[in-house]
């Protein structure tokens, strides 16, 4: 497709070359002659030149690793140049204005040399395949040349330097006015920290997580050995509370009772009181004065040991009775009753610490992944603010040293020197000339071709219109300079091509159009069609004479109308009169076969008649309808040549009438802008378009050449000359 696609441009070139080759040379020796005369009259020209070279990183930087990012030749885009950005700033106003000033430069009226006028003789270029770039200056003076491209390599490289340096205090001043802020950063986060750990008593959050489980686990195992303990303490007093009958109560308070010498002696006298008592009683009535010294004396005893007792167990209501005085067994088993009870509040004491140190183990390890998030929270952001701080101090150190050091990347690799002999000898002025010349014809073609608009090919024409093409109608002559005009040579050639010499190649162009129009629509036949153009002068009226003659070359009845009530010709061609024609039978001013005439055989044509005021009006009648219904009736063909499409609408008056509407463009003669108003006009209008006919084609313009483009014309004077001989045998 590549190779296809630039064979066409080449083509399409050369047949603009052959189109504008004689206003090319016409440009030519003119402009060679302004050019050589401009060049041999004016002073020589010297050029001096110098190079710089430019590295991606500064040398000293590379070798002392600081300083490597400033100036570093990195484009910021893909497919831009950081050596044609380079060469933009040698070519920046600062620095032309800086050299300007040091050489005092004057332009030739004595003021001070502007950068635009600087500019006009200075030339930046790339070297190819190189990081090298060459500063030209013109001028008619060697020495100033050199000099002035010298002072610009030294502008250069103090601006380059300046310019690097004054990206490394820019960025020490910046790390300066940050330094403080991040290490106040740090300062607070590290108080974070601390507060964090003193507040939830945080030493290593993952230390504590082992050894927490194993305290849990010892706890547990601790808890275990107390409840087995109390389990056997609780069995073993209840098998003693249940010989001794009494409660661990009971028995903690009898076994104090036992234990008491006051109480004891009590109960002894007591004993011995009730002893004589029960004595005297049996010898004596209770009414007795001893009897009741006796009584009296035991109920005061009774008191003072309720009281001992109270002093000694604090309990008024314990019943006494048959428990102040215990067997050995007895008290050998409520103390073993009181150690048990002692041993288990021990034991369910220890046992409630350890569940509740286990309770405040396992709560603390629960909390511990919380701990640990919110301490990797607070050491992140410190890690980052102490990196924040350490990296700031390290580029400010490295700032500071860049700026004190060489940063430039760029160096002169030659200065200039005094150019000896002038760019331009006498010799190579006429290359110079003849190369401009040649410029300014090609660009005269190019710019007579882009404004002309017309159409001039029959590509440009089926790719423009986006119609069938049905007929390619050659040109009859070749074309040459001739002193005569179009119109003049138009006139001059002979209309009826197919009747007068029907072996000639263009003959064959018609018959061709008339066999596509039989195959054109296999729906419907086409008896009625409306020749059009877009403009004038395309010479749809001969096309549709020539095509109503090799119709009826073919022995079928045809009747050539000529419905261009605007600029009739069709009475030109055949030679007819026009007295009486179409618009005189649309009036009813004559009839319809007084009207036709007969020109040959199978052949009839009504001339348009008398030129009316309102053609328009007199074709969107119903009487003009009736009368393309009669006439389809009667003939096999019917062709009507309406007028063109940008003179008036009866084209498409006609159209809506017809069958089918068939375009004639010409090449050379219709634009592009005409040609598509009438495109736009038939498909709005909503015409049955059948194709396009390309009439007039020079095959010298085309690209492709076309079947009857193979043999030769017979030139113009040919035609006349067969013209006169056969009106001299007549």
């Amino acid at each position: 497709m590549q190779e296809k696609s630039s064979s066409f441009d080449l083509t399409k070139y050369w047949l603009i070359l052959k189109r504008r080759w004689l206003s090319g040379v016409a440009v030519y020796p003119p402009v060679f002659m302004l050019v050589f005369l401009a060049l041999i009259t004016r002073k020589p020209i010297y050029v001096a030149e110098g190079t710089l070279r430019f590295q991606k990183i500064n040398t000293t930087s590379s070798l002392t690793g600081l300083g490597k990012e400033i100036g570093d030749l990195t484009p910021l885009a893909e497919k831009t140049n950081p050596l044609s950005t380079e060469a933009e700033v040698i070519r920046s106003h600062e620095v032309l204005e800086t050299a300007i000033n040091r050489l005092q430069l004057k332009n030739e009226k004595g003021k001070p040399l502007q950068p635009k006028e600087f500019l006009e003789n200075l030339t930046v270029n790339e070297i190819q395949k190189t990081d090298i770039l060459k500063i030209s200056y013109k001028d008619i003076d060697p020495k100033i040349a050199s000099r002035v491209v010298n002072t610009l390599l030294n502008v250069y490289l103090e601006s380059n330097v300046s310019a690097h340096r004054a990206a490394a205090s820019a960025a020490s001043k910046f790390l300066e006015k940050q330094l403080p802020k991040a290490e106040l950063i740090v300062r607070k986060l590290e108080a974070e920290v601390r507060d964090f750990k003193e507040n939830n008593k945080v030493v290593e959050l993952k230390d504590e997580a082992s050894k927490t489980v194993e305290v849990i686990t010892d706890l547990q195992k601790q808890i275990s050995d107390r409840k087995s303990k109390l389990a056997d303490v609780n069995a073993r007093s209840k098998a003693i509370r249940e010989r001794l009958g009494m409660s661990s109560q009971e028995a903690v308070i009898t076994t104090s009772l036992s234990q008491s010498a006051g109480v004891q002696e009590i109960v002894k006298e007591i004993q011995q009181l009730e002893s004589r008592l029960a004595d005297r009683r049996t010898v004596l009535m209770d009414t007795h004065p001893e009897i009741m010294k006796l009584e009296s004396k035991l109920q005061s005893l009774q008191a003072i040991l309720q009281k001992r007792i109270k002093e000694v167990s604090g309990n008024t209501s314990f019943n006494v009775d048959n428990k102040l005085q215990l067997g050995q067994l007895k008290q050998d088993l409520s103390t073993e009753l009181v150690r048990l009870e002692s041993q288990y509040l021990g034991l369910n004491s220890e046992l409630s610490t350890l569940r509740n140190t286990e309770n405040a183990y396992r709560e603390r390890l629960t909390n511990l992944p919380k701990l640990e998030q919110q301490q990797r929270e607070l050491e992140r952001k410190l890690q980052a603010a102490q990196s924040t701080y350490s990296l700031l101090l390290q580029r400010l150190q490295e700032s500071r040293i860049a700026e004190n050091q060489s940063i430039g990347n760029v160096r002169i690799i030659s200065k200039a020197q005094t150019p000896e002999t002038p760019a331009l000898s006498s010799s190579s002025f006429y290359y110079v000339a003849g190369l401009v010349a040649l410029v300014a014809s090609l660009g005269t073609m190019y710019l007579l071709e882009a404004r002309d608009k017309s159409i001039k090919t029959v590509d440009e024409a089926k790719e423009l219109l986006g119609l069938t093409l049905l007929g390619v109608i050659p040109s009859l002559s070749k074309p040459k300079i001739s002193l005569r005009s179009n119109q003049e040579l138009e006139s001059s050639i002979p209309k009826l091509v197919v009747r007068d010499t029907p072996r000639a190649p263009i003959s064959e162009a018609y018959r061709m159009l008339r066999a596509n129009l039989k195959f054109v629509s296999a729906d419907k036949e086409l008896k009625v069609i409306v020749v059009t153009s877009s403009v004038f002068q395309e010479g749809k009226s001969t096309v549709a004479a020539n095509l109503a003659l090799a119709m009826a070359q073919m022995e079928r009845k045809v009747l050539l109308v000529d419905g261009d009530l605007h600029r009739p010709i069709q009475h030109q061609i055949w030679e007819l009169p026009n007295k009486y024609g179409l618009s005189n039978v649309i009036v009813g001013q004559t009839e319809i076969m007084a009207a036709i005439e007969k020109v040959m055989d199978n052949l009839d044509v009504l001339t348009s008649g008398v030129v009316p005021p309102s053609p328009a009006s007199l074709l969107d009648s119903k009487r003009m309808a009736n009368l393309i219904e009669s006439f389809a009736s009667y003939y096999d063909f019917v062709i009507i040549d309406a007028p063109s499409l940008n003179a008036a609408a009866d084209a498409a008056i006609l159209g809506q009438m017809a069958d089918g509407v068939l375009l004639v463009v010409r090449p050379g003669v219709v634009d592009s802008v005409n040609a598509s108003v009438a495109r736009e006009l038939l498909e709005k209008s909503g015409q049955n378009v059948i194709g396009q006919v390309v009439n007039g084609v020079n095959p010298n313009n085309e690209p492709y050449s076309y079947y009857y483009f193979e043999q030769e014309y017979q030139p113009l004077e040919t035609f006349l000359q067969h013209e006169a001989i056969t009106k001299t045998i007549k």
